[in-house]
């Protein structure tokens, strides 16, 4: 039996010593989309991070496949929040996208013809092809965020992690975005995806991660979204509850 794409074992994160996250446990299985919710401040976006490496671990064990991250890289794809990255970076969309395809190069080969051909497939997949030689600077929100999702599809990982993909984007772009993550599950790849919008996740996904500092819950849609669960993560702050409960009932979103 293969090892589950991602095991946190007793994950503490703080922040001059202050926990962020405490005690998380959670083993994702394979070939699902992941929605990581919680409130602001619940620690959704460090989750990721610290799984990742980006921020240290005071305490708890992370691993990829059953073998650390660093053994693992080539496996996963990681897509950051818009506003972490630099747009001024003098450099083209083309350029971002054929990032996605370093992983496989090395440090010494550098990208040939196949490489540019799969960028430029990943580009065509999220309709972006006719801004290859612009700089992403001159991109608006949901143009950017596309071109970011397609350097993680020329990773060609197994398990891909997204940092409120949805946000800033217009309607179009987010449909456009949910249509790659669930073609992606159905290949088999497993997603794990911050997001904020309760009343789109019975609708974007289909195994959940619910948090607020502490692991909450985490399971398949009917058994971890109920009504208890988001009582406890959200408490008062939860002004949707009762038509987030019904769309549960239902099996619809709201």
């Amino acid at each position: 039996m293969s090892a589950p794409p991602l095991e946190i074992h007793d994950m503490t994160v703080a922040y001059h010593r202050k926990p962020v996250l405490w005690d998380i446990d959670v083993v994702v299985p394979e070939g699902r989309l992941v929605g990581i919710i919680g409130p602001n401040g619940a620690g959704k976006s460090t989750l990721i991070k610290a799984a990742l490496g980006l921020i240290p671990l005071a305490s708890g064990q992370v691993w990829f496949y059953g073998q650390p991250y660093a053994r693992q890289r080539h496996r996963v794809g990681y897509v950051p929040q818009r506003e972490s990255v630099d747009w001024d970076f003098p450099v083209t969309v083309q350029d971002v996208v054929l990032m996605g395809t370093y992983g496989a190069l090395g440090w010494v080969r550098r990208p040939g013809a196949r490489e540019r051909r799969l960028a430029e497939e990943c580009m065509e997949t999220l309709g972006i092809q006719e801004f290859r030689h612009r700089q992403i600077r001159q991109l608006s929100g949901g143009q950017q965020q596309r071109v970011f999702l397609a350097r993680a599809l020329a990773q060609q990982a197994d398990l891909y992690f997204m940092d409120e993909p949805f946000v800033g984007v217009d309607a179009q772009t987010e449909k456009t975005i949910i249509g790659l993550l669930q073609n992606l599950r159905n290949l088999g790849k497993t997603v794990l995806v911050v997001h904020h919008d309760l009343q789109t996740v019975p609708e974007y996904f289909d195994f959940i991660i619910l948090l607020n500092m502490r692991l909450v819950a985490a399971g398949d849609m009917a058994s971890t979204f109920t009504p208890e669960n988001l009582q406890k993560a959200y408490g008062g702050r939860l002004t949707l509850l009762d038509q987030v409960a019904e769309a549960v009932r239902r099996g619809a979103s709201p």
